[in-house]
This record gives structure tokens, sequence and C-alpha cells, in this order.
């Protein structure tokens, strides 16, 4: 699975991180979101799912292969 995270859109909220903060991270100056992987390893895969789920800009997409 890919992911994408379409930064333009992000309202800086941190749902992302704390769902999975081995995918997702905040930049320091602004707190919007910043993408670690676009591949994330298959046990990461269901706090991707649930970022994207509560994401309140819906700013993340993923992306069968």
């Amino acid at each position: 699975m890919n992911v994408e995270l379409d930064v333009p859109k992000c309202v800086a909220s941190g749902q992302c991180v704390m769902a999975a903060p081995d995918v997702f991270d905040q930049r320091d100056e602004d707190g919007i979101a910043i993408l670690l992987t676009d591949h994330p390893a298959e046990d990461l895969l269901d706090g991707v799912r649930e970022a994207a789920a509560i994401c309140p800009a819906a700013a993340i997409r993923l992306v069968d292969q």
C-alpha cells in the first residue's frame, strides 16, 4: 500500500502522528504533517488506515499497489 499526503490540505491537527507515529511526523515550525515513509510495513497499516480515516482535512490517501 502506498500512502500519499496532500500537504497543502493539512491543518496540523496531529491526529495522523498519534495514530501512526512511525509513518507520520509534524514540522516543528508549523505542525504540518510530514510523511516518513510512503510504503509502510504491513504491521503499520492499521495505524495508517486509522490516520486516513480520522484526518480532519482528508489529506491522507491510501493507494493499493
